[in-house]
């Protein structure tokens, strides 16, 4: 299946697009027309519209996890297209929440944004097949509560403050000619954790490549550095990664995946 995706928002802006600091991708997926998540704002529109691309048209849209760089947009995608579906996991909430020493800062989805839209957005559990090809895969991996305590990552619950164990986080998987590719926007899970969860997941199909964030802006060089070698262990041939990775840990993961890893960045098109 022919497969080209447009990065509409990045951190990272391209001849007359604008940046912010969230990530929207453009997918056309056979004849079908993606969009995964909508980046901080209304950005994503304007951007769509400089590159060419009617936003009323788009058939689906994913959201990769349930945090404001990656919603804010929705209720503007909400006004703008009047037909296409919303996935998100089944345990998105407005509840995400990051600890700044002694304050938990909102950094959730719009508050209202579920309560708003419930006729547009579709909650998904488990491994949920959304089209021919097209699937959401959600975490597998235990433990993931101890990145979030590590992220200084909240949720807020009757009995307190719990670490964020993501389980709002998705995986968008294709279909390709050359193997499944998988997407996950900050995979705030782990990239080699995706990856592997995708691969159980589809044991006999080949996972090609992995395009995302990968959450690596605060991270020290050993860390990063171990990423990109446990990155390569896994054999996958194509990385894209941007947005909440950063400009300097993309470099030392360049140094670690050479040729196989790309940078994203506003306009950037991908055909697979």
């Amino acid at each position: 299946m022919k497969t080209v995706i447009t990065v509409v928002v990045d951190n990272i802006s391209d001849n007359d697009l604008t940046g912010e600091w969230g990530l929207c991708l453009y997918i056309e997926y056979g004849d079908k027309k993606i969009l995964t998540d909508a980046g901080s704002s209304d950005l994503f529109l304007k951007n769509l519209e400089k590159l060419g691309i009617d936003v009323e048209d788009i058939d689906l849209a994913t959201l990769s996890h349930a945090h404001y760089d990656h919603a804010n947009g929705m209720p503007y995608f909400f006004e703008h297209n009047r037909k296409a579906p919303f996935y998100v996991r089944d345990t998105t909430e407005a509840n995400a929440y990051r600890r700044i020493l002694f304050y938990n800062k909102y950094i959730g989805i719009p508050k209202n944004v579920l309560r708003d839209y419930p006729d547009r957005i579709i909650k998904v559990s488990g491994d949920a097949q959304i089209a021919d090809g097209v699937w959401l895969i959600p975490h597998k991996t235990e433990g993931l509560d101890k990145i979030g305590k590590a992220e200084k990552m909240y949720r807020k619950t009757s009995h307190g403050w719990i670490p964020d164990d993501f389980s709002h986080e998705q995986s968008l998987v294709l279909d390709t000619d050359r193997g499944l590719v998988i997407i996950n926007s900050c995979s705030h899970g782990g990239a080699v954790n995706i990856i592997k969860e995708v691969r159980s997941t589809f044991p006999d199909k080949k996972v090609y490549g992995l395009i995302g964030g990968f959450h690596l802006f605060t991270k020290p060089e050993a860390v990063i550095r171990n990423v990109g070698a446990e990155i390569n262990r896994t054999g996958i041939e194509y990385v894209c990664t941007g947005h909440c990775t950063g400009d300097g840990p993309y470099r030392i993961l360049k140094e670690e995946l050479g040729d196989k890893l790309m940078q994203l960045r506003c306009g950037l098109k991908i055909e697979i």
